[in-house]
This record gives C-alpha cells, sequence and structure tokens, in this order.
C-alpha cells in the first residue's frame, strides 16, 4: 500500500470514527426523547423555540428553517406539541398568517430535564469527537487534495 494509500484510509478512518460518535450522541438524543414522552422531532422543536436568540420571533417558519423541515411539516408538528401540553401557538395580530410558538411550563420542564441529560453525554463524548476533529484537520492540512472537492468535481 502506497504512502497515499495509506493516509487516504486514515483519513477515511478517522471520519468515520466522528460520524460514528456523532450518530451515538443521536441515538442517546432520540431515545432521551422517547423515554421522555416524547418523539424526537419534538425535542428537537422544543430546543429550537427555548434556545432561538433573544429577539428572533419562534415562528413556524424559523422553527422549519431551524429544523431543516417543510412549513407544513413543523404546523403539524406543533399542534401535535400543543396537544401534548408543550407548547402554544399564537397568531400575530398584525399577520394572522405568522404564527409564534412558545414553551408552555411542562414544555420547559420537560425540556430542562432533557437538557441536563444532553449535557451530560456530550461531556462524555467531547474527548472523541475533538479527537477526531483534530485528526481531520491535521489529515486535510498534510493532503494535497483540495477540503472543497465534491462529489461530481471533476480533477
Amino acid at each position: 500500500m502506497s504512502v497515499r494509500q495509506t493516509r487516504n484510509r486514515k483519513r477515511l478512518r478517522t471520519l468515520a470514527d466522528f460520524r460514528y460518535s456523532l450518530r451515538q450522541f443521536l441515538l442517546f438524543s432520540e431515545q432521551r426523547a422517547e423515554q421522555a414522552g416524547l418523539q424526537p422531532q419534538q425535542h428537537q422543536l422544543l430546543l429550537q423555540i427555548a434556545g432561538a436568540p433573544q429577539g428572533v420571533e419562534t415562528t413556524v417558519s424559523y422553527a422549519a428553517e431551524r429544523l431543516g423541515l417543510r412549513h407544513n411539516s413543523v404546523v403539524e408538528l406543533s399542534n401535535r406539541c400543543e396537544e401534548a401540553g408543550l407548547l402554544k401557538r399564537a397568531h400575530d395580530a398584525a399577520d394572522r398568517r405568522s404564527v409564534r410558538l412558545a414553551l408552555t411550563a411542562q414544555g420547559q420542564r420537560v425540556l430542562r430535564v432533557l437538557s441536563a441529560d444532553h449535557e451530560r453525554e456530550l461531556r462524555e463524548l467531547l474527548p472523541r469527537l475533538v479527537q477526531s476533529l483534530r485528526l481531520i484537520e491535521l489529515a486535510r492540512s498534510r493532503s494535497a487534495e483540495p477540503s472543497h472537492t465534491r462529489i461530481g468535481d471533476r480533477k
């Protein structure tokens, strides 16, 4: 095996390990949400609403952008969260098409517990994630291949 092939193999292994660590965290997150009686997307919606920067209106459109979902999917998701008592929806007085989302006290409690669990898990995963990122950066800096190469690009 050539030096280039060895480097490429190490680079791919590092990327695979990083992806594996991310997936472990996502699985943890999904399981914790389900244990709390939520669908994973409900948890993510609550997190995006509660974590919005000050001054940002937490509308359905905002949530759709943050979650990478279509507007109508977030409408359905927010309906389910409202029915579960996790959030309240309010139409904007000036623009009835715009719907603002806010957590209820129950939604805040559930999110507080889930967030504490997630912070503990991230603290545990942090050393592996940081090490993987360092190795990825090191491999990129040593590689002659440009980091912006994409699938379908020609050399």
